[in-house]
């Protein structure tokens, strides 16, 4: 065994030092003084970036000359410049159409990159532990973004998505733990397991109506996040989507979503009321573990089964079962009673809380508006509010 350990381990340390190692058609001079080194690609008909020992400011061109011909800079290969820790500056030049995986990977000192408007893909770790990078413009040429493309910029404050990403690549953005805020385009379509877990200073996300997959653990351990709006489009929530975003307040799970998996909202300590759609037809184990809930409000006119109070798995907390309210629809309280987790809930009502329903309204003109919890609230807040007018009508609102 120990033989077999030290065979792969050096098979491993042949294959990091192939990375470096020099293997390249034409060493070209920039008008600048830059030797760059290219390969040919498609026939001879066009160059690619190929790895070197690059440092300081490069210029990508449009194209080079050799032997009195000309061709065009294209791509930019696998692992190019990886762990050129001198390289601070790069400008890639509208002629390149792709940026391979690993092309920038480990560039510590990477403080500054624009993107030529030809650009398609970014590559799978392409730009990942940039450390020195604060900002990132994707022009509108690119379509995807691969897989932990930026992970691990430690340092990246601002990122503008261009307009015509369709795909958001796994883990493309985790761990990127300075980033603030993030502009979702209305053309994604889906974005990938991690892509935006650790990131530790996100407050807000919009997810436009174009996602229609969001993968497992996406936003997981976002601790600043404070609200998330989710479109009808969404039809699962991955399991562990929201796990641990300590700060997020309020979540409107969309009236499309059929199933919600495991741990979606585990460790969501802020949440004080969730609303549960009547389209929902599977609850995984853990949703809402780790929080202290003051309602919880079933819009389910069939309830099914859940993991209940004596499970490892428990949906829901035990304070949760002992002390919050659960609100479900009229008619329905003998069969939440007798189902499997629902019935674990001490309080179970079909009523508004007492508070509201018994307390007159004398303004002629505006209503009074409650929270889940029955306290009265100066203005509409996101999810369920609680109406009550002057003339005694009493209605739920849902607030988006």
């Amino acid at each position: 065994m120990a033989t077999e350990r030290i065979s792969i381990l050096l098979t491993m340390l042949m294959c990091l030092v192939g990375i470096r190692a020099f293997a390249y058609d034409v060493a070209i001079d920039n008008a600048d003084g830059v030797t760059i080194f290219y390969n040919y690609i498609n026939n001879g008909t066009e160059l690619e970036v190929t790895t070197g020992i690059y440092s300081g400011c490069v210029n990508i061109p449009e194209e080079v000359s050799y032997m009195n011909r000309t061709r065009k800079v294209t791509s930019i290969g696998n692992y190019a410049f990886s762990e050129c820790s001198n390289l601070t500056s790069v400008t890639i030049s509208n002629s390149v159409k792709l940026i391979h995986d690993f092309a920038f990977f480990k560039c510590n000192n990477l403080t500054s990159v624009s993107i030529g408007n030809s650009v398609r893909y970014i590559g799978g770790f392409s730009f990942a532990f940039c450390n020195s990078l604060t900002s990132i413009n994707i022009p509108d040429s690119v379509t995807e973004i691969g897989w932990n493309a930026f992970a691990a910029c430690y340092n990246l404050l601002s990122v503008n998505i261009s307009n015509n990403v369709t795909t958001i690549g796994g883990y493309a953005f985790k761990d990127c733990y300075s980033l603030t805020s993030l502009s979702i385009p209305n053309r994604v379509t889906s974005i990938g397991e991690h892509a935006f877990a650790n990131c530790s200073s996100l407050i807000s996300v919009a997810i436009p109506n174009s996602v229609t997959i969001i993968g497992s653990c996406s936003f997981e351990n976002c601790t600043s996040l404070t609200s998330v709006v989710i479109p009808n489009s969404i039809t699962y929530f991955a399991s562990y989507l929201f796990h641990n975003c300590s700060s997020l307040t309020s979540i409107t799970i969309p009236n499309s979503v059929t199933s919600i998996g495991n741990g979606v909202f585990q460790g969501c300590s802020s949440l004080t009321t969730v609303t549960i759609p009547n389209s929902v037809t599977l609850i995984g184990n853990s949703v809402f573990d780790d929080i202290d809930l003051l309602s919880v409000v079933s819009c389910i006119e069939q309830p099914f089964g859940i993991s209940g109070i004596a499970s490892d798995d428990r949906v829901f907390s035990k304070n949760t079962f002992y002390n919050a309210t659960l609100y479900v629809p009229n008619g329905t309280i003998g069969k939440y009673k007798t189902c499997e987790g629902w019935k674990d809930f001490l309080y179970i009502e079909e009523e508004l809380p007492s508070n509201i329903s018994g307390l007159e309204n004398t303004n002629k003109k505006e209503p009074i508006r409650f929270g889940l919890d029955g306290r009265m609230i100066s203005a509409p807040r996101k999810g369920i509010n609680i109406i009550k007018h002057f003339n005694g009508k009493v209605q739920k609102v849902l607030v988006r």
